[in-house]
């Protein structure tokens, strides 16, 4: 299973942030020429942006997610607004170095120390929209409720504790009014709704989050299944799967996105497939925490096929190639075949799919009246010399990295040319002198 194969010559033509026109064989006139191949903008649809912190420095002496959390919670507790807007918008800039347009910020880390309320209730989340406008990406800023510090064996939940006290809002209702008093500055942005996970929102609270995503057609996304421990806690407290917990307050509609999604029975397969919700995978970091493999080609196969967006989670890789291959080669490993997933089919997760779950319907496309974002790259690179130019768009899927990523257009404007952030030229410096001060 191949992509699509590209066309030479495409003559792109843009006004005030849209393709006005997309032609094949035009005379170039004084076009600039955009040497390698062009792709629309990605979209990476699932980001902890303070995550990016612990790059290189959780990943070895064993452990377990729950032990890598405590780790994470520990970066949670030294952020403020400032230090969060210059940490955000230099991993807001690594992502458009690799070619990203938009991304799916969840957020949680909403109020100070101890969980007192900032004078401005959304200071956090202004701050990841402001670095999203600094960097020069789209944001979807994913509000997340988060009531509950987990659920115990014997399935009772367990009250925010410690850094946790920073993400709640006290119940679902004030979560909700504070979501809905926060209108993001700037066209670059909007708001979506965001359920943590059944162990972080009480199954009775569920409704309110669903509530507020319906009455303002927003996106909704939910951690699900993401390890087997939350899949038995689940059943201790209300003798079903997490999807079906879900499915039973109304949350699985086509708004809707499941991210990681790995421990699933057949029966919340069957569940996911017909409720027309999409899964956000995240393979490297479901890798980097032994969460498992998820049942890619289950939810893709034959009718009702099952929508994929790509998201970088943790940040252990920033690099949404990387994603999109280790989506098909991880099915591999699980079932021991080849292709289940071809290139356009990664490539689509990638970009059009990513976009539309995070709610921007009008990007990921390369067709007239879509947002004119644009990833040009480089075919030749090491890693991509050699390659078949009838089939360059494998050759990217399969064997580029961010790094072959040269210019990258969001909305109309550059953001990224010759390899460099126009506005962050230091991406590595602001990078380094974000995490030393957190860390």
């Amino acid at each position: 299973m191949g992509g699509e194969a590209p066309e030479a010559g495409v003559l792109l033509t843009v006004d005030d942030g849209r393709l006005t026109s997309v032609v094949t064989g035009a005379d170039p006139g004084g076009a600039e020429r955009l040497p390698g191949l062009t792709l629309p903008g990605l979209a990476n649809a699932h980001s902890h942006a303070f995550h990016r912190a612990l790059r290189g420095r959780t990943h070895t002496d064993g452990g377990s997610f729950w032990t890598w959390r405590e780790v994470m919670y520990r970066a949670a507790e030294r952020l403020d607004p400032d230090s969060y807007h210059r940490l955000a918008r230099a991993a807001y800039a690594e992502m458009a170095l690799a070619g990203v347009a938009c991304v799916g910020e969840f957020h949680y880390l909403h109020h100070g120390p101890g969980g007192r309320p900032y004078d401005d209730p959304n200071a956090m989340g202004e701050a990841l929209v402001a670095a999203a406008a600094d960097a020069g990406v789209r944001i979807t800023l994913l509000d997340v409720c988060y009531l509950s510090g987990g659920l115990a064996e014997d399935g009772t939940h367990r009250p925010l504790a410690g850094p946790q006290l920073r993400f709640g809002d006290g119940s679902a209702d004030a979560w909700a009014t504070r979501v809905g008093a926060f209108t993001p500055r700037g066209a670059h942005a909007r708001v979506g709704a965001a359920a943590h996970s059944v162990r972080a929102v009480p199954a009775a609270d569920l409704p309110t989050v669903v509530r507020l995503a319906d009455t303002g057609g927003l996106p909704l996304h939910v951690h699900v299944s993401e390890q087997p421990a939350e899949n038995a806690a689940c059943l201790a407290a209300y003798g079903t799967t997490p999807v079906r917990v879900l499915a039973d307050a109304g949350a699985l509609t086509e708004r809707t996105t499941l991210v990681h999604a790995t421990h699933l029975t057949d029966a919340d397969v069957a569940t996911v497939r017909g409720s027309g919700c999409a899964v956000c995978l995240c393979p490297t970091t479901e890798r980097d925490l032994a969460d498992g493999l998820p049942r890619t080609g289950d939810l893709t196969a034959g009718p009702h096929r099952v929508p994929l967006s790509l998201g970088t989670d943790q940040h252990a890789q920033l690099d949404l190639f990387e994603e999109a291959r280790a989506v098909e080669l991880h099915e591999r490993l699980r079932t021991h075949r080849r292709g289940t997933l071809g290139s356009a089919e990664l490539l689509r997760a990638a970009t059009s799919d990513g976009h539309a779950g995070l709610g921007w319907h009008d990007a990921g496309t390369l067709t007239p009246g879509a947002r004119a974002d644009l990833v040009t790259v480089s075919l030749d690179g090491v890693r991509l010399s050699g390659a078949d130019p009838e089939r360059a768009t494998d050759a990217v899927v399969f064997a580029a990295s961010a790094a072959d990523v040269r210019h990258v257009m969001v909305d109309g404007a550059w953001t990224v040319r010759d390899g460099a952030h126009l506005s962050l030229p230091d991406t590595a410096r602001e990078l380094d002198a974000a995490i030393k001060e957190l860390l």
